[in-house]
C-alpha cells in the first residue's frame, strides 16, 4: 500500500516534533507500506521570512518572494529525511523541482499543471521514504513558484494522485473535521466522514482544516483523504465520495470567515457590459470575487454593485474598482472590512426544504443583520457584521442540532 502523509507547520515546529514525525513515518514503513511524506515549513518560519522581506523592501517582487518562501519547506524536508535515516530507514528529500511539480507562472499562488513523477516512483521502488518540500513547484522556464497559503495540502494530494497512492493522510494540529470551530463551540462534534463536496464548501468558506484547491484535486482524481492529528492516534475524518447516508443529515457543519472585505460601487450606469468590465479588471489581477449583489435604483438608470474579496486583496481590488469605475461613470466606491461570512453546509439540503429560512429566522431572533446572501445546492452563506461572528456560529450550531450527542 502506498501512503502519502502530509505534516503541517505545527507538526514540525521544532526538532522534537520533527523526530516524532520521523517515528510515525518509520512506524508506517515498518507495517510494509511505501511512504511519501510532504512537509510544511516549521511553524512561524514563513511569517519570519515575510517580515525580513518587508524590512529590505516595501514592495518585494513576487518572483523573489517565491524563491525566499520556498526555502522554509526545503529546510524541513532535509531535517525530516535525516531524522528518518537516523531511525534506520532509507530516506530521500526532494524539492518541488526535484519532485517534478510543474506549475503555471502566477507567483505566490501558482496552480499545478502536471507532475513528472518518474524519479519519485523509482526512489519508492528502490525502498526509499520520500520527503518532499510542500507548497512549491517550478515553471516551465525554471522559476520557483509557491502555491499559496495551505499549499502543502495541495502538494500532498497532487503527489498522491500522480503516484496513484492508496491513501493521503493529512496530519495537522486537529484530529479531524468538526461540525464547527471547537474554540467557539466546545460541544462541536468530530465527523467520521464527509463528502468531497461538503469539505470543499467548508474549506472555501473559511474552515482551516484543508486548503480548498487540495479538496478540488482530491475530488477530481478521487484521492481518499484522511484528516488526522500528529499529536495523538485518534481516528480522523475520511473525506470521500458522497454516500446515501450523508443525505439524511441536513446540515453537516457551520463555517465562518473573517478574511472578507466588501466593496460597493455606487451609481454605476445601468448599461450592458459595464459590470463585465469591472469584474474582468478584478479577474485579470488574479483576485477572487466571492459574493456579488446588484441593486437597481428606483429610476432604473443606475445600479449599486457590492462584492466580496479576500481581505488581503481588498486594497488592490478597491484601487482597481475606483480607477475603472471613473471610466465607467460611477459615482463612488466604498469598502468595508469589519464583516464576516457565516455559512451552513450539508448535502442533505438537496432533499430538505426551508433550511435557508430556518437559518435567517435564527439569526433574526438574535438581532444579527444580514447584508448579503449566497446559496448553492449544499450551502447557504451570509455576510454579517464581524462583531456577531461567534454568536452566529453558536446560534446556527444549536439551531441545526450539531452538538456532541446530537443525532448525526
Amino acid at each position: 500500500m502506498l501512503i502519502v502523509q502530509k505534516y503541517g507547520g505545527t507538526s514540525v515546529a521544532n526538532v522534537e516534533r520533527i523526530k516524532a514525525v520521523a517515528q510515525r513515518v518509520a512506524d508506517t514503513a515498518k507495517q510494509g507500506h511505501s511512504v511519501a511524506v510532504v512537509v510544511s515549513a516549521m511553524s512561524g518560519e514563513t511569517d519570519k521570512m515575510i517580515a525580513l522581506a518587508n524590512q529590505v523592501s516595501s514592495n518585494p517582487s513576487e518572483r523573489e518572494m517565491d524563491l525566499l518562501l520556498s526555502s522554509g519547506e526545503r529546510v524541513t524536508s532535509a531535517l525530516t529525511a535525516m531524522a528518518i535515516e537516523a531511525l534506520g530507514h532509507k530516506a530521500m528529500a526532494l524539492t518541488g523541482r526535484q519532485m517534478g511539480i510543474i506549475t503555471d507562472t502566477v507567483h505566490t499562488k501558482a496552480k499545478i499543471e502536471k507532475i513528472h513523477a518518474d524519479r519519485a516512483q523509482k526512489a519508492l521502488e528502490d525502498g526509499f521514504v520520500l520527503v518532499v518540500a510542500g507548497f512549491q513547484g517550478i515553471t516551465g522556464d525554471d522559476n520557483v513558484t509557491t502555491l499559496g497559503r495551505g499549499g502543502s495540502d495541495l502538494s500532498a494530494v497532487a503527489i498522491a494522485a500522480a503516484l496513484k497512492a492508496d491513501l493521503c493522510e493529512i496530519y495537522t494540529d486537529v484530529d479531524g473535521v468538526y461540525t464547527t470551530d471547537p474554540n467557539i463551540v466546545p460541544e462541536a462534534r468530530k465527523l467520521d466522514k464527509i463528502s468531497y463536496e461538503e469539505m470543499l464548501e467548508l474549506a472555501s468558506l473559511g474552515a482551516k482544516v484543508l486548503q480548498t484547491r487540495s479538496v478540488e484535486f482530491a475530488m477530481k482524481y478521487n484521492v481518499p483523504v484522511v484528516v488526522k492529528s500528529s499529536f495523538n492516534n485518534n481516528p480522523g475524518t475520511l473525506v470521500t465520495t458522497e454516500e446515501k447516508e450523508m443525505e439524511e443529515v441536513v446540515v453537516s457543519g457551520v463555517a465562518y470567515d473573517k478574511n472578507q472585505a466588501k466593496i460597493t460601487v455606487m451609481g454605476l450606469p445601468d448599461r450592458p457590459g459595464l459590470a463585465a468590465g469591472l469584474f474582468k479588471a478584478i479577474a485579470d489581477a488574479s483576485i477572487i470575487v466571492d459574493m456579488i449583489v446588484q441593486n437597481i435604483s428606483s429610476d432604473g438608470n443606475s445600479a449599486d454593485i457590492s462584492f466580496t474579496v479576500p481581505k488581503t486583496d481588498s486594497k488592490k481590488a478597491f484601487q482597481l474598482a475606483e480607477s475603472i469605475t471613473k471610466e465607467l461613470g460611477a459615482e463612488r466606491v466604498a469598502t468595508r472590512e469589519d464583516i464576516a461570512k457565516i455559512s451552513i453546509v450539508g448535502v442533505g439540503m438537496r432533499t430538505h426544504s426551508g433550511v435557508a429560512a430556518q437559518m435567517f429566522e435564527a439569526m433574526s431572533k438574535h438581532g444579527i443583520n444580514i447584508m448579503m446572501i449566497s446559496t448553492s445546492e449544499i450551502k447557504v452563506s451570509c455576510i454579517i457584521d464581524a462583531k456577531f461572528t461567534e454568536l452566529a456560529v453558536r446560534v446556527l450550531h444549536d439551531t441545526f442540532g450539531l452538538a456532541q450527542g446530537a443525532k448525526p
